[in-house]
């Protein structure tokens, strides 16, 4: 039996790759260039988080206006969207290296476009070009690693794409950090990605193609040489057999070869194994974005000082160790993912985030209840011009608070002996703001003063490492196995395609969303969302610990059933298929 079958799946643990990548370092040398691509996903979603605060402050239409601000974040998914839709067919048709270097230079392009930008909307450019970058790597960075991974320890060696997408993310932050006194701050923080992109690009010409693509493309003693590598010498017969079953059964099905896209489409939607694949690759990919954890990454900081805490670079700081949880939570993914299962580890996963959300939601429900009241006298204190214009033309301003103040999008001047004394509601002005500061008082316009503003952030904490090792890792690794060889690149990419769209709806309607329903009603929906993922994914979604590629197919082809709806008979056929493949 080719090595990483069911019989061995109970005893692979995260030490058997350790074993693994010590012995052949070549394993490790190529799952780290590659998940570079991870790093570039990671770094762009968090570095956008803290960019934002400054651009607010040199542009002040993009402060004004939400929308502006939504878009600058959301383009970079826009582009992504049509990354990941061209990059899976840019996968099958060129090979994994090209596709991988070709989306280097466009994010290189991108970063650079927008570390030069002397208007909004140009930034809005470079953050198509780089999503689109971002679009291609993020499918297949995880593909190529899945395919130059023995198949024991293929989950561990995956997830090295999901660790650097968090040490990306974490990176951003330590970046933000260092410009946050420099001059051109932003600019500083965005043109510093293109770094990680020419490392990737230079490392990546020394690399091979994908195995697997290789013998597609009918260069086996290619892909033999490269299996040799990575296998070890009594195992790459087993694995060269198990490619050529595929390969000559795939070929068998498809009749012919050359087909358009469009061909391909159809062929994927009409055959049960990728339809199957496609259910559970699209479901985990969606359930993904929709617990709202890149409202989290993209918006960081600024969800800090929703929390009450206004200084710019103690927001940045806090927002450090979220990601650095982020991280965290990714290292523990790679330690159980082939020990526990994927399935299980998102189940577990969903529970703790739906858990953390809704204690997030009454967090800041309780925190808006108690903002600091309104002093009608200190707000005309600063002058007619000054004060916000629907605060005092209200009929009931007697009544207001600072939470209310901030919804009629004007800003919160804090007392100066206290800040949860009776502060001043004045217009979200720049020159407001310095008269404000002038006084040494502390100016709030995204969130107002809380004692329990810091709660607010430890749960949001326990919220990322939730995430992180289960439903924010494992739908990546799960795309770069559940496809047929010939469909592997075009469902992950349609998959990817999803997520991206996900993302952009969430990126795109957050902030709108905070003005619409509160902070906290904000949080309580993504509960409600995390509550449905996880059913959809319990219906949806088999298990696929330690099998080969091969064998995942048999347990597509055969069907799943979560219990209850499995009878006994669809039980035993399942161990018979086990044995067949064993």
């Amino acid at each position: 039996m080719a090595e990483g079958g069911h019989q061995l799946a109970d005893k692979t643990e995260f030490t058997e790759c350790w074993r693994r990548t010590t012995e052949s370092p070549y394993i490790m040398r190529l799952a780290l260039s590659a998940g570079i691509g991870g790093l570039l996903f990671g770094y762009d979603t968090g570095v956008i988080s803290g960019a934002l605060l400054y651009i607010r402050d040199d542009f002040e239409q993009v402060d004004k206006k939400t929308w502006l601000q939504e878009t600058i974040v959301s383009m970079a998914v826009a582009g992504a969207i049509f990354g990941a839709a061209f990059g899976g067919y840019m996968n099958d048709k060129m090979g994994r290296k090209k596709t991988i270097m070709m989306a280097d230079v466009v994010f290189t392009l991108g970063a650079l476009v927008m570390a030069a930008a002397p208007f909004p909307w140009v930034i809005i450019i470079g953050r198509v070009l780089v999503g689109l970058g971002v679009g291609v790597a993020s499918m297949t960075a995880p593909l190529y690693i899945s395919e130059v991974s023995p198949a024991k320890i293929r989950g561990a060696l995956v997830s090295t794409n999901g660790l650097l997408i968090t040490g990306g993310q974490f990176l951003s932050y330590l970046v933000n950090l260092a410009f946050t006194k420099a001059p051109g701050t932003w600019r500083w923080m965005l043109g510093v990605a293109a770094i990680p992109a020419i490392v990737q690009f230079i490392l990546m010409l020394s690399l091979p193609e994908s195995p697997r693509w290789l013998y597609r493309q009918s260069k086996q003693e290619e892909a033999k040489v490269i299996l040799s590598k990575i296998y070890r010498p009594e195992e790459v017969d087993d694995e060269m057999k198990a490619m050529h079953e595929s390969v000559e059964a795939e070929k068998a099905e498809e009749g012919s070869i050359g087909q358009t896209l469009g061909q391909k489409l159809k062929g994927a939607w009409s055959n049960d194994v990728v339809r199957r694949g496609l259910y559970a690759g699209i479901t985990v990919q969606v359930v993904q974005q929709f617990v709202g954890i890149n409202t989290v990454m993209y918006y960081s900081p600024t969800i800090v000082q929703f929390a009450g805490i206004a200084s710019n670079s103690t927001a940045l700081a806090l927002s450090l160790v979220t990601s650095g949880l982020n991280a965290f939570g990714t290292i523990l993914s790679m330690i159980l993912i082939d020990r526990f299962g994927r399935r299980k580890l998102m189940l577990v996963s969903l529970v703790g985030i739906f858990v953390s959300l809704v204690i997030l939601s009454a967090t800041f429900n309780q925190a808006a209840h108690h903002a600091p009241p309104l002093s009608y006298k200190d707000s005309l204190s600063f002058g007619g011009n000054s004060t916000c214009k629907a605060y005092t033309s209200a009929p009931n301003f007697s009544s207001w608070n600072c939470m209310q103040c901030l919804h009629e999008e004007c800003a919160f001047c804090a007392n100066s002996e206290n800040e949860f004394l009776p502060g001043a509601c004045l217009a979200a002005e720049k020159n407001v703001r310095g008269m404000c500061r002038a006084d040494n008082r502390v100016w709030f316009s995204q969130g107002c003063p809380s004692r329990i503003g810091i709660l607010a952030v430890i749960i949001l904490g326990f919220y990322i490492i939730a995430y992180a090792p289960g439903i924010g890792t494992v739908p990546w690794v799960l795309n770069s196995e559940i496809y047929p060889l010939r469909f592997r690149g075009l469902g992950g990419g349609i998959a990817a395609v999803f997520n991206w769209c996900a993302n952009l709806i969430v990126s795109e309607s957050f902030l709108s969303m905070i003005k619409a329903l509160g902070t906290s009603g904000t949080f309580l929906l993504f509960a409600g969302f995390s509550l449905i993922g996880l059913v959809a994914i319990y219906l949806l979604v088999p298990e696929t610990k330690g099998l080969q590629f091969e064998e995942v197919e048999k347990l597509l082809q055969k069907g799943f059933r979560p219990f209850p709806f499995n009878s006994k008979k669809d039980v035993s056929k399942g161990k018979e298929v086990m044995e067949d493949v064993a």
